[in-house]
């Protein structure tokens, strides 16, 4: 692949959900590496630059209201969409929508994982939908306040109906022709809540690694964090765990002891600013449980510096002499190879620089959207990771009060508003029972969040797949040789669930229902 078409896909769908603090940062950067990673191979993609090569996927701008729920106000902005007709056979055939998340969606989003995989067994058109505030399809006046208002998971999915009707005439498609949604982590959600919501648009949805209860103390994260850093399927171990302990309360020990000591454990775990504050001292603790917890989410997946095996392998002392080896020293090992990976200089910030980076209103153009992610967490969703229980294998920091107080410094929200957002959006979507038909959630047992998405069936129309070993939309991910039996008979349930619901479109059709 040529340097020209790795710098033209852009990041996709697997960006950590965490709300922003310095520590969540570093995890979303870790799944935005992830995503450039598998989109810049060639094979992944299905993508060659030689004679006979395939269309490359085409861009698209939809003209969408700013406020679709006010029909006085005529603003409007430019939504950018995707759409591969490489496999498209026209007529009554399949549409594939690709709903976009919290970050960028490039043409990958189209060409690789599935939908696109899926495609060419039902002759799908395959169209990516970029969600509005993010990557390009950022309104004009920028991510003040005042614009922020309008952005919402409600004003998402009014995108995903008046972009289905637009693209419906844009392409001339069949009437009956069925829509089906699919989405990863966040966009997850949006595919389900789509079918919730509109079930008269979207015929069915696959949602992966949806976390569609919203949560304001995630410290269930955690629990699952340290469970797997345990299973032996995967490379963890009891003794992994204990080291993981150790490691971190050798860092609060020396954070503890101050002066040379302090000085000494900035240098060696890349950390930007000073020590000597108790916020700053929870960024670096924050940072280091993102480095495990960002092994474990994306454990196994393309391009992820570290697996839960590799990491495990450092703590113990695995390549080198164990008897001078402590897990401290592993994790210094983990921490420069996964800035090495990412780029990075720092592993954590101050405080007060993570606070005016995302006071900034001057929209990113290109990657995930800290300051729009975290507005949406202390507008809907809270999904703070927390490590107040006594059997999370971290520092007890940071905690909610702290993340909180982001809302506060950087919007103006407080902590009760904050709370009351979440129990509106569980209130509104359903939480965990959302009660959508014709909806498979899938997630993997590895995944963190697994345990904010629908794991078992509600039903026989509302469908629940869980993947032994998986990590974060490791379903989504392009095939691998390497990939697990669980992995493979899991994309095999999500084809076959496919097959039954296309052909229930196909009866539909012939009774004229669609």
């Amino acid at each position: 692949m040529t340097v020209w078409l790795a710098r033209w896909l852009g990041p996709l769908l697997l960006v950590s959900l965490w709300g922003l603090s310095a520590p969540a940062s570093l995890l979303r950067r870790l799944g935005e590496h992830i995503q450039q990673f598998q989109e810049s191979s060639a094979q992944g993609l299905g993508l060659s630059l030689g004679p006979g090569a395939a269309a490359l996927p085409k861009v698209g701008w939809l003209e969408q209201l700013l406020d679709p729920f006010n029909v006085s106000d005529r603003r409007s902005f430019l939504q950018r969409y995707w759409v591969n007709e490489q496999h498209w056979v026209g007529e009554d055939g399949p549409i594939f929508l690709h709903l976009g998340g919290e970050g960028s969606l490039g043409p990958g989003s189209v060409m690789r994982g599935h939908p696109a995989a899926l495609a060419p067994a039902w002759g799908a058109l395959v169209i990516s939908l970029e969600h509005r505030f993010y990557g390009l399809s950022i309104p004009a006046g920028g991510l003040e306040m005042a614009q922020l208002r309008f952005l919402s998971s409600r004003h998402a999915l009014a995108d995903v109906v008046s972009a289905r009707l637009a693209l419906s005439r844009l392409f001339n498609i069949s009437s009956s022709s069925p829509w089906i949604c699919f989405g990863g982590s966040y966009a997850g959600s949006l595919a389900a809540w789509a079918r919730l919501k509109f079930p008269h648009l979207i015929f069915a949805s696959v949602a992966s690694s949806a976390p569609v209860r919203a949560v304001l103390d995630f410290s269930e994260y955690n629990d699952v964090v340290s469970r797997s850093l345990m299973s032996t399927a995967i490379g963890g171990s009891l003794e992994c765990r204990a080291a993981v302990s150790a490691a971190f309360a050798e860092v609060e020990r020396r954070l503890r002891l101050g002066g040379a000591a302090q000085a000494a454990l900035r240098s060696e775990l890349s950390a930007c600013g000073t020590l000597g504050s108790a916020e700053n001292q929870a960024e670096l603790l924050g940072a280091l449980q993102a480095l495990v917890g960002g092994a474990v989410q994306y454990d196994g997946q393309a391009g992820a510096p570290l697996s839960v095996r590799q990491l495990c392998g450092l703590l113990l002392g695995g390549g080198g002499n164990r008897s001078h080896s402590t897990p401290y020293c592993g994790l210094r090992r983990a921490v420069q190879i996964v800035l090495h990976s990412l780029g990075q200089k720092c592993l954590s910030f101050s405080r007060a620089e993570t606070v005016a980076q995302l006071r900034s209103t001057e929209p990113q153009l290109s990657g995930v959207g800290d300051r729009q992610w975290l507005y949406q967490t202390c507008t809907e969703f809270g999904f703070y990771v927390t490590c107040g229980n006594p059997r999370c294998p971290f520092s007890q920091l940071p905690a909610l009060p702290s993340q909180l107080d982001l809302c506060e410094k950087v919007f103006g929200l407080s902590a009760l508003s904050v709370a009351q957002a979440v129990a509106q959006t569980n209130s509104y979507y359903g939480g965990q029972t959302p009660g959508a038909n014709q909806v498979l959630f899938v997630n993997g047992d590895t995944d963190p969040w697994h345990v904010l998405s629908v794991t078992q069936a509600l039903g026989s129309s509302e469908s629940a797949l869980l993947i032994r070993t998986g990590s974060h939309c490791l379903d989504m991910a392009p095939e691998r040789p390497s990939d697990s039996p669980s992995l493979r008979l899991g994309r095999q349930n999500i084809f076959q669930q496919l097959q039954t619901w296309l052909k229930l479109a196909k009866e539909s059709q012939v009774k004229g229902e669609v």
